[in-house]
């Protein structure tokens, strides 16, 4: 190869190089692609969801699509959260929630970070809040369902979670606020003892609803998850109880059966 060849395919493959290196550099300068576009939650609502959550000084909150923060920053300074969390793809509005917990002088209990909520585990969470979209709601259902423990409380602004029935749906100001219970788990077979008696039940769940089969005869128990607590009418008497893992024991209640209790299968 000649001296003029080789300073020629020189020059192409430093061009090569400086145009590989710019197509990076511009490809990373890009911002992502956001599946929920930023339409800041109006305070009123902001104050009805958490109070919808009844949040307390033990609970953790998780925000998915934080943006600028308000629900995190006000679950920790005007509801007493001990610690938030939010979550948002847009680095832009995280830069500006961080800012705006420093001002507010919470910092030290309200984080924020860049990045996708599908890839962020939030099983830890006691009050999940929310204001994404349909689809995006629907994506994160049986997450919700499947890994959140019985008892947290989700809150939605605007969007609900399809068949999933709300506990609790309300209007502020013409938007749409929404609350789930996470339940318990109870889909299964069951012996439930009580008052001397004992009843083979098959229960099928869907979400907080229950449905059993009572000794091989179906639609004998229909019941409601709130939580771990179950209750539910069998031969038109009242049951109230708290499931713990494979048992659920009677709760106090007036005119509901009492010294009852139900073991898994």
């Amino acid at each position: 190869m000649s001296a003029a060849s080789v300073r020629t395919f020189s020059s192409l493959t430093l061009s090569a190089g400086l145009l590989a290196g710019l197509l990076i550099d511009t490809a990373q300068a890009q911002p992502p692609r956001l599946d929920v576009p930023y339409v800041p939650t109006p305070e009123p609502v902001v104050a009805h969801m958490l109070e919808l959550a009844e949040i307390g000084p033990d609970d953790y909150v998780i925000d998915l699509g934080s943006g600028d923060g308000r629900i995190a920053i006000s679950a920790v300074q005007d509801h007493g959260a001990r610690a938030a969390y939010g979550i948002d793809l847009d680095p832009e509005r995280v830069s500006e929630a961080r800012e705006n917990a420093e001002r507010e002088g919470v910092a030290d209990r309200v984080t924020f970070e860049q990045g996708d909520l599908f890839e962020k585990d939030i099983s830890q969470a006691d009050v999940l809040t929310m204001y994404l979209l349909s689809t995006v709601n629907m994506r994160l259902r049986p997450v919700i369902f499947d890994t959140l423990k019985p008892g947290t409380r989700v809150v939605s602004h605007a969007f609900n979670l399809g068949d999933w029935e709300p506990d609790r749906s309300d209007v502020i100001n013409g938007n749409a606020v929404f609350l789930w219970i996470v339940p318990a788990k109870v889909a299964g077979q069951w012996t439930i003892e009580a008052d001397g008696q004992r009843y083979q039940v098959e229960l099928d769940q869907h979400f907080q609803k229950v449905v059993g089969s009572v000794d091989g005869q179906y639609g004998g128990l229909n019941g409601q998850l709130r939580g771990n607590e179950l209750s539910f009418t069998l031969n038109d008497r009242l049951y109230v109880g708290q499931v713990n893992g494979r048992s659920i024991e009677a709760v106090p209640g007036k005119g509901a059966v009492q010294d009852w209790v139900a073991r898994r299968s």
